[in-house]
């Protein structure tokens, strides 16, 4: 076991994902501290070199399975994708994507599963440290230029850091993502039901199949056994 000091890795994260957090973080500013919310981003290049891939959790969650057989979807990795992670099951990203939904009717962007690009929920993610190292497009992606690019195309402003980032990445260049199946990463947060989108709320919320890992985001109790 390797415990890591929150605030050095917040230290070498800052400087990388300060331009990111304007339009990422619930906050109006670039907070030092928010930075850790943006880990996932820059974890290739502040973890050792010897660490290639890192599988990283909320702790709001429950295992229904061995978490091995999670690592083993490594292996699934299409090639060019750098992250494994689950689709968003909540229609947050049809909110977020408003303006550019109303300016491109034909889009996908913000539509529900399984042809719609819903965005994407980091309570579950591969990272696959050593493929992100390697990935000239995904370093490009970090710069605060291109950050600032893909903001103004898709009008995007988030708060939920690094699955904002992922969900706008994914909407241009989704061959850098291994989509999970929605088992590993099955949300049951609701607030979006209850907020407007009631009619389409179920096309979101869907997961077929025996539940491998529970999320009980925005403190949604989980099931018993």
């Amino acid at each position: 076991v390797i415990v890591h000091d929150v605030n050095e890795l917040t230290e070498k994260l800052f400087p990388i994902v300060k331009a990111m957090q304007k339009h990422f973080s619930a906050g109006s500013g670039t907070y030092y501290s928010d930075s850790i919310f943006f880990l996932s981003v820059a974890m290739h290049r502040i973890m050792p070199k010897e660490i290639t891939q890192i599988i990283q959790v909320d702790l709001d969650l429950k295992y229904k399975t061995n978490i091995r057989d999670l690592f083993d979807e490594f292996d699934n990795f299409p090639e060019g994708a750098v992250i494994g992670i689950a689709r968003e099951m909540q229609p947050v990203y049809r909110h977020t994507f408003w303006q550019y939904r109303r300016e491109n009717p034909q889009t996908k962007v913000g539509d529900p599963p399984p042809d719609g690009l819903p965005g994407f929920n980091s309570g579950v993610l591969l990272l696959n440290l050593e493929a992100m190292r390697q990935s000239k497009l995904y370093n490009q992606l970090l710069e605060p230029a291109m950050v600032q690019k893909l903001t103004e195309k898709y009008h995007f402003k988030g708060h939920l850091g690094d699955q904002d980032f992922f969900t706008m990445v994914g909407m241009e260049h989704p061959e850098l993502f291994h989509v999970l199946d929605c088992t590993w990463n099955r949300q049951l947060c609701t607030w979006w039901k209850d907020h407007g989108y009631s009619d389409v709320f179920d096309q979101y919320f869907q997961c077929e199949g025996e539940v491998k890992i529970y999320h009980g985001n925005c403190n949604t109790p989980i099931p018993e056994d």
